[in-house]
């Protein structure tokens, strides 16, 4: 496992992180032993994991239980990443789900605190400034943030240090390499990125969009005809498939999986400290942790990035995946 510094502080985390949306099971990830779940959190630990990243929305804080539960007896050992949802930025409702997660995960502080996405009717400052009061009391160590462009990311840095903005990037989705990207490393917030794997696609699962669920394909990369989207665009589906092929090619002559290559190309893109990698099985945790040190030569990540070219272009600017009125700003 390698490992980077998180943010602008002294402290090293892991390039991979147990993204852990999946274990809580539910309508998205269909049914998830809790067992499985817990022995992929010990083998997180085992591999030389050291944050997990959670948040209350995820299976309505069931996925913190579960981490909760996964971490006894080793919590003194990792970093604990969890979420806020827009609903609860007003002062007082933030205090108290930041409570209520603390009761979850069965633990006296989170280290790193995030708002999972912008509400523009509360003000930032507001939800900052009791962020801060959770720090000073201890409930917390380190404030970040996710989905903040380049306008909500500047306003944050104007009320207090941030570390971290969580932002979805892969080679199917590139869309911070606008602006965002390059305003995070120029105010030294690092970047953890997820669904590097664009949900399965970068897997080389599917072999057409027709295989592709209904769930997975609410993104912009696909039709607004799918059944679930919220965009009303014309998505890119044939430019995306075309490029899964190039990139299947590639990996043919590396002669390593299109998965671990996905990984190793994100993590070596300026500025991203580390990839949320989401298991919900002890071996996908091995596959997942053998992408970090897989090195790619400057013309295989040239090889890669111009493959997904045409589909950075058509979707352009907007880093929200689901919603043409982005709200990422």
């Amino acid at each position: 496992m390698k490992y980077r510094k998180f943010g602008s502080t002294d402290i090293d985390i892991s390039t991979i992180v147990m993204g852990c949306w999946a274990i809580g099971g539910g309508y998205t990830w269909g049914e998830q032993d809790e067992r499985d779940s817990i022995d992929t959190i010990r083998a997180a630990i085992d591999a030389g994991i050291n944050m997990f990243d959670t948040a209350e929305f995820y299976a309505d804080g069931y996925s913190e239980e579960v981490l909760g539960k996964g971490l006894a007896g080793q919590r003194d050992k990792v970093l604990v990443a969890t979420k806020v949802w827009p609903d609860n930025l007003a002062a007082d409702t933030l205090v108290q789900a930041c409570e209520r997660s603390l009761k979850r995960m069965k633990t006296d502080y989170i280290d790193l605190y995030q708002i999972h996405w912008p509400n523009w009717d509360v003000p930032l400052e507001e939800s900052l400034s009791a962020m801060e009061k959770l720090k000073q009391d201890g409930k917390i160590r380190f404030v970040g943030v996710s989905n903040f462009g380049v306008r909500d990311l500047t306003e944050a840095l104007g009320c207090t240090e941030v570390v971290t903005d969580q932002l979805i990037y892969s080679l199917l989705f590139r869309a911070i390499e606008y602006e965002i990207l390059a305003k995070c490393r120029e105010a030294e917030v690092g970047v953890l990125a997820y669904s590097p794997l664009a949900q399965g696609l970068l897997t080389g699962k599917f072999k057409g969009p027709d295989e592709v669920d209904d769930e997975r394909a609410r993104v912009r990369l696909f039709s607004k005809n799918r059944p679930g989207t919220v965009h009303d665009g014309e998505g890119c589906e044939k430019e995306a498939f075309e490029a899964l092929d190039n990139i299947q090619a590639i990996c043919a002559d590396l002669g390593e999986p299109m998965a671990k290559v996905a990984l190793a190309w994100v993590l070596q893109q300026p500025g991203v400290t580390a990839v949320l990698a989401g298991a919900r099985k002890p071996d996908q945790i091995f596959d997942n942790v053998r992408s970090a040190d897989l090195e790619l030569t400057d013309g295989v990540l040239k090889r890669l990035s111009d493959a997904t070219a045409e589909v950075k272009e058509k979707l352009g600017p907007n880093a929200d995946p689901w919603r043409t009125a982005s709200r990422i700003r």
